[in-house]
């Protein structure tokens, strides 16, 4: 019998703060201070104690994370990153997502954690266009759960219907036959 953990991906429709996976994702700004959509959400949900740590750490630049504890929120930890702002596509936001999911789960990695929970980075406030975004996620997902020692499931949290939709169709494609 192969003692391979099974690895998965799924898309489901609901709110980040509520997920109960090892971490979740904040898509964070810059400062990492709290914000608003995904980022607000999640620093009142943890609490006062979020900001408190966050302002320790000194900011988080564009395509890269960060990790916190997370407090009052059912996950005991949060990964911040910080998504590129839509600039046409010219700018390597392509890469900095990629960036994103990559450095995220390498910090889950790192320390051991078997699930975590992404929203969709970048599609809200910054402008990305949402298919593109989930066609970067679903690659990069899947790309490091290829790898993985411990993370095992990996979660696409969508606010809104129209949202999953298109990361299920991104799923989709991600795992048809070439």
């Amino acid at each position: 019998m192969d003692s391979t953990p099974t690895r998965k991906m799924e898309v489901v429709e609901g709110d980040i703060t509520r997920q109960r996976v090892d971490a979740i994702v904040n898509a964070a700004n810059s400062s990492l201070l709290g914000g608003g959509g995904v980022d607000g959400a999640i620093h009142d949900a943890a609490g006062p104690e979020l900001l408190a740590e966050c302002r320790t750490l000194g900011g988080c630049p564009t395509g890269e994370a960060r990790l916190t504890r997370g407090y009052r929120l059912p996950a005991p930890w949060v990964v911040h990153t910080v998504g590129p702002v839509w600039r046409g596509g010219t700018s390597g936001e392509d890469e900095l997502l990629a960036s994103c999911y990559r450095a995220s789960l390498r910090i889950a990695e790192e320390n051991g954690l078997r699930s975590i929970a992404f929203p969709a980075i970048s599609t809200g406030a910054y402008g990305f266009p949402a298919d593109r975004a989930a066609r970067i996620a679903m690659e990069e997902v899947r790309r490091a759960l290829r790898k993985a020692r411990s993370v095992e499931r990996v979660l696409l949290v969508c606010f809104d219907s129209r949202s999953a939709r298109i990361h299920r169709e991104a799923l989709d494609e991600s795992s048809a036959p070439p």
